[in-house]
């Protein structure tokens, strides 16, 4: 099976361009967060969401926290996937997966220890997919994404030997990196952010280099 390559802080329809011409199987839209690089009104999301072709996925990264308020960004920005930053309360993701049984529903977990692979079967039931990220969400700033940092893949390798769900690999994946942490983890796609920009605009040359190598 192909690595699948999500290419996220997409910040305009000129960089949507971009990314799918470089062969980004998905696009990541980060609305409003604590912190990190990326984030875009729930206008500019819905309108990259609008032009996206199929089958290029458009992942709307939200910091919401409940059901009901993930289910209204939803409907503000017209994704085909939402992808759940925050650790949340699992009576929330179930309940998010009766209100919005159509969209594709992907929980990050952050992975600070071994510890994470706790989380598996309390989100497994109401997911499509895991992304594995190196956030903080308890730091006095919670980190939720985009910090650049790589974590430790043998926990993340560990994780996807013990669920069944697809899970994305995501946090300092570069064009030196990104090879020898698909060897090791074995990801079902990779996520892809500060490794494909320049000056934190999408580099056309990068993503195009890091889709070769991913491939």
């Amino acid at each position: 099976m192909r690595t699948r390559i999500k290419i996220c802080c997409i910040a305009s329809p000129d960089e949507a361009r971009i990314a799918i011409a470089a062969g980004a199987d998905a696009l990541g839209l980060v609305a409003r967060m604590p912190s990190g690089p990326g984030p875009i009104s729930d206008r500019a999301i819905a309108e990259v969401t609008a032009l996206v072709p199929p089958p290029v996925a458009t992942f709307l990264l939200t910091s919401e926290t409940t059901a009901d308020a993930i289910s209204a960004h939803v409907r503000a920005t017209a994704p085909s996937a939402v992808q759940i930053v925050s650790h949340i309360d699992p009576a929330e993701s179930g309940k998010l997966a009766a209100l919005e049984p159509h969209v594709r529903r992907i929980q990050v977990i952050h992975v600070e220890g071994p510890e994470a692979l706790q989380l598996i079967p309390a989100y497994e039931p109401c997911v499509h997919a895991f992304l594995l990220d190196s956030g903080r969400p308890n730091a006095p700033v919670a980190e939720l994404g985009g910090t650049g940092r790589a974590h430790d893949w043998a926990v993340s390798a560990a994780f996807v030997r013990a669920t069944e769900k697809p899970v994305f690999l995501a946090g300092g994946l570069t064009a030196a990196n990104v090879a020898e942490a698909i060897g090791q983890v074995r990801p079902y796609g990779v996520d892809l952010c500060s490794g494909v920009r320049t000056g934190g605009q999408l580099d056309p040359g990068s993503g195009e280099k890091m889709v070769k190598i991913v491939r």
